[in-house]
């Protein structure tokens, strides 16, 4: 029996109605039940985004109440870092990366749904909270002695921590599903040295959460034995240490970062080569680039601690570490540049949210340094300074480059293309809402404006660069509205794709648009680092 026979079985039972999403084990089924729940999360979370700048729009505004705004912003940071970014980013590796490696399916499939559902289901225990008693109101971050319950004295911060132990576990079960599948399973002749760069990161950022999650999990236990079991670990006045939560928290929250950034760098390293018809500069250069910043990620935490009043041996180090990190970052971005430069540009939506990324990322990248130097972290530590550099780093890359994988890989799994017009018509909008909302923020923190402010005074000179905020905020609304018009469209009626209709490089164009259940007919064998390129041009073959 031949292997397309074999596969036929297979391809019938993988279409089988509304049973499909529930049962289904199937790495792409469950890559779209990743990235259509993270949307909705990100839709939820935008939500209050507008909330906040609503209330923060002009002084002395009662729009919300204090509890309210302490809730709203802690579930806004939440949503958007473990409910948003990173099952987003895992839903995009879950449909590709096997696809790219010329494989059927994940290594342990079942293992795969099981992380998608603790995912979905953490998500969910999250935000009942609102309707059981009060949702968290101690920030995303959770400070001690914040979460303690003199402060929080609702079950907020336990639905927080136990919402956050459902989802780390469905990080870490999924992110070692992705390292043994890339490890074993890439298609013949396809040695690490040939893997597509979103593979690359895909597997550094496993390996950053299977040794960063630990951390989380430790301290979250700790917050939950301290809520509900009078254990003192956080608190002072019984012998514990604020600051152990802290270092706990930051040792995963900054390698958090680059969990969050690396899957983005992969996506801008697959779109600017495509759309710049190049091969992508320093490809060696590029992808130990990410191992360096998964190794460096976990050497900076206590740049995050400048204030706590740490010795200045502790301090120096810490900030030299946060500026080496910067150089295997810049790596990447001259790297970047230098695929575009000389390249026949094809000036396509894709392109253009992977170019917008790297403009934002930079502006992001130099408020961080600015951040690492010891002498400026104190003084703008805990004002709207942070804010924007933290919106630079995360909305300006990661959601950029999100926007780039969508326009990218959308034609891939659902056999349409979105609308190329409509599509730069949501990245200009997106564009200018993005910088109009979080540039101002620089200046309102050198201003002095603390984060985390339920309301101010309009003695302050804080009044209209707020307004511009919360204007620039709804244009971003209007931009994802833009986008959700474009996707419902191009679903209902848009021009078929074809299997390759990037002319890309990489083994997922090589099958149907969308794939089959079993996705190549035949195992393909890999000679370079562009296979399906140099099939189609082997005249031009590397």
């Amino acid at each position: 029996m031949t292997t397309t026979a074999r596969a036929l079985p297979l391809a019938k039972r993988y279409d089988t109605g509304i049973l499909r999403w529930v049962t289904t084990v199937n790495h792409k089924d469950i890559g779209v039940l990743y990235l259509v729940t993270a949307f909705t999360f990100f839709l939820v979370g935008g939500i209050e985004s507008l909330l906040i700048r609503l209330q923060l729009g002009e002084p002395n505004n009662t729009l919300l109440s204090p509890e309210a705004y302490n809730q709203i912003f802690t579930m806004h940071g939440t949503t958007m870092i473990f409910l948003f970014v990173m099952p987003l980013m895992a839903g995009f590796g879950n449909y590709v990366v096997p696809l790219m490696i010329g494989a059927r399916d994940m290594a342990f499939p079942r293992l795969n749904a099981l992380s998608y559902w603790l995912f979905l289901f953490g998500g969910l225990l999250l935000y009942s909270s609102f309707l059981l008693g009060g949702a968290p109101d101690a920030g995303w971050f959770a400070y001690a002695p914040l979460t303690s319950t003199q402060y929080s004295p609702t079950h907020g911060m336990d639905f927080w921590v136990l919402g956050i132990l459902m989802t780390g576990v469905g990080s870490t079960v999924g992110s070692l599903n992705f390292v043994v599948t890339i490890l074993n399973l890439r298609a013949p002749g396809m040695k690490m040295t040939k893997m597509p760069m979103f593979v690359w990161q895909q597997l550094v950022t496993s390996f950053i959460i299977l040794f960063a999650l630990p951390s989380l999990t430790v301290a979250a236990t700790l917050l939950f034995l301290q809520r509900n079991f009078s254990a003192p670990f956080y608190l002072a006045p019984q012998g514990g240490d604020p600051l152990l939560w802290q270092h706990l928290f930051w040792f995963f929250g900054h390698p958090e970062v680059y969990i969050l950034i690396l899957p983005a760098f992969g996506i801008i390293s697959e779109v600017l080569p495509v759309f710049s018809r190049k091969p992508i500069f320093g490809y060696s250069a590029v992808a130990y680039s990410g191992v360096a910043i998964g190794f460096l990620g976990f050497t900076v935490w206590a740049h995050h601690m400048f204030a706590v009043g740490l010795n200045p041996i502790a301090d120096a180090i810490f900030s030299l570490d946060s500026m080496i990190i910067a150089i295997p970052t810049s790596v990447k971005i001259f790297n970047w540049i230098a695929t575009i430069w000389g390249g026949k540009i094809n000036f396509k939506a894709p392109f253009l949210f992977a170019v917008g990324f790297i403009a934002m990322f930079i502006i992001g990248g130099l408020s961080g340094v600015s951040l690492a130097t010891v002498p400026i972290d104190f003084q703008v530590e805990d004002t709207y300074y942070v804010v924007a550099h933290l919106h630079y780093v995360l909305f300006g890359g990661s959601v950029f480059a999100i926007f780039a994988g969508i326009y990218y890989w959308f034609p891939k799994i659902t056999g349409r293309l979105l609308s190329d017009r409509v599509g730069k018509l949501h990245f200009w909008i997106m564009f200018i809402g993005f910088n109009l909302t979080f540039f101002p923020m620089h200046i309102l923190g050198l201003l002095g404006m603390p984060r985390r402010i339920y309301t101010y005074g309009s003695q302050y000179g804080w009044d209209t660069l707020n307004l511009l905020e919360t204007i620039g905020a709804f244009i971003i609304a209007l931009s994802i509205l833009t986008f959700l018009w474009n996707l419902f469209t191009s679903l209902r009626g848009g021009e078929k794709a074809g299997n390759d209709p990037w002319d890309a490089h990489t083994l997922e164009w090589t099958t149907t648009s969308p794939p089959p259940a079993y996705n190549f007919a035949a195992i393909p064998t890999v000679h370079s680092r562009r296979p399906f390129w140099d099939q189609k041009y082997p005249h031009l073959a590397d």
